[in-house]
């Protein structure tokens, strides 16, 4: 096992787990920025639940979900709830907030890692396979006037994302950006129209 420590939390990690990188960090500003004391929080695709350690100390509630077991047994080390999940499978509560840092870049066959490695790089040939999915679930999960924070890359389309937000019910901004070498990352904030 090893560790990483950001603003003075650390985080353990195991094998088979995204280690937290810019993406993550980006995730966890725009979360502290958004989330409001008492929320509900759900967080979709864990990994090493580094983004639901920073909602605990406010949030009244906070689960965290990923299809990958490792990530799941991460999580709980770090002392999330955590539950293996394909995105909202089994979840039957309604959150204020719910935050994704899904797999976005595009992939075609000869990007593939094998095994559960695969889970947290894989967005599919244009990087909205798994966003695609999670966006068709959030009606049912959003408490109403809750939000969404989705984290996704100039790569992913970002016309074509907020199109897709729109299309299931939710007003679009974007919250926060970090440029890196190749991309830039975008945190979107989804909220329920009333």
């Amino acid at each position: 096992m090893r560790s990483i420590t950001y603003h003075n939390k650390t985080i353990r990690l195991i094998d088979h787990v995204y280690e937290p990188a810019e993406d993550s960090f980006l995730m966890v500003d725009a979360l502290q920025a958004h989330m409001s004391k008492g929320d509900r929080i759900l967080e979709v695709g864990c990994g090493s639940g580094i983004v639901s350690m920073f909602a605990v100390d406010h949030a009244s509630l906070v689960i965290a979900t990923d299809l990958n077991p490792y990530a799941v047994k991460c999580t709980r080390l770090n002392g999330i709830t955590a539950l293996v999940s394909d995105l909202f499978f089994g979840i039957r509560s309604t959150f204020d907030l719910i935050v994704f840092n899904p797999p976005y870049l595009p992939t075609s066959e000869g990007d593939y890692l094998g095994g559960w490695d695969d889970l947290m790089l894989d967005g599919g040939p244009d990087g909205r396979r798994v966003i695609k999915r999670f966006l068709a679930g959030i009606g049912e999960h959003l408490a109403p006037g809750g939000c969404i924070l989705l984290l996704i890359s100039s790569l992913t389309g970002i016309k074509e994302v907020c199109d897709m937000m729109r299309y299931e019910g939710l007003y679009v901004e974007q919250v926060a950006e970090s440029k890196c070498f190749f991309e830039q990352l975008i945190v979107l904030k989804g909220q329920l129209q009333r």
